[in-house]
């Protein structure tokens, strides 16, 4: 099978960085994501062995993608709600919310599963409550541990090999000062990404080592 013929799902993706080494080796990425798309129940179906993926914009029209062509499924479901620093929020938890959206995420994959043609497939989370709801993740990383600029702790779970960090330790308080106040990447220059919004930036290093183990 060609590249171009493998699809990757790309859900609640925000820029896309996770699925770009994909997308630059020619896979048909298919990126779900709002303000356009949502994996939100009501704002996807499936007919005739096709995902419907309901624009939420006036202007497009729906993404139909053939669940027997799907190749991998990248997911990263917000973490505002599973987040330990969130103690300090003036507003309460909605766990159930934040559940409907991973739970969303894990019925697309179960239903690509299904089909019998999904390879790989991998959900994404800092470390946080989600644990206790899903069970421990099946691979935990830091940025820095590929050679990026990023020391937030993260959670995978799935079914996929392993990428494979990178051998030496980082230099102390380096990757902590500059990930406080985190600068944007140049390939998203165009985006209005606030400083939450570039840390959930997957980092560049470890979406290239994650595509190099699950091509």
């Amino acid at each position: 099978m060609k590249n171009k013929d493998k699809i990757i799902l790309d859900l609640c993706g925000g820029t896309g960085s996770w699925s770009k080494p994909y997308k630059d080796a020619g896979y048909n990425v298919r990126l779900i994501t709002l303000p356009e798309f949502s994996v939100s129940p009501q704002c996807w179906g499936i007919k005739d062995d096709n995902f419907y993926f309901f624009s939420q914009l006036a202007f497009a029209t729906e993404m139909i993608i053939p669940i027997r062509k799907v190749y991998g499924i990248l997911a990263a479901p917000p973490c505002t709600m599973f987040s330990r620093a969130r103690t300090t929020a003036k507003t309460p938890r909605d766990f159930q919310g934040a559940l409907e959206v991973v739970r969303a995420c894990l019925e697309i994959i179960w239903l690509a599963r299904s089909a019998g043609s999904l390879k790989f497939w991998a959900l994404e989370n800092p470390m946080g409550l989600l644990r206790q709801f899903i069970g421990n993740p099946a691979y935990s990383f830091k940025g820095w541990e590929f050679g990026d600029n990023h020391v937030k702790f993260t959670d995978l779970w799935g079914y996929f090999n392993n990428p494979v960090k990178k051998r030496g330790t980082r230099a102390p308080g380096f990757n902590r000062k500059n990930w406080a106040s985190p600068k944007k990447p140049k390939e998203f220059s165009h985006l209005k990404l606030d400083r939450a919004g570039i840390r959930a930036i997957t980092p560049k290093n470890f979406a290239k080592a994650f595509y190099k183990a699950n091509k």
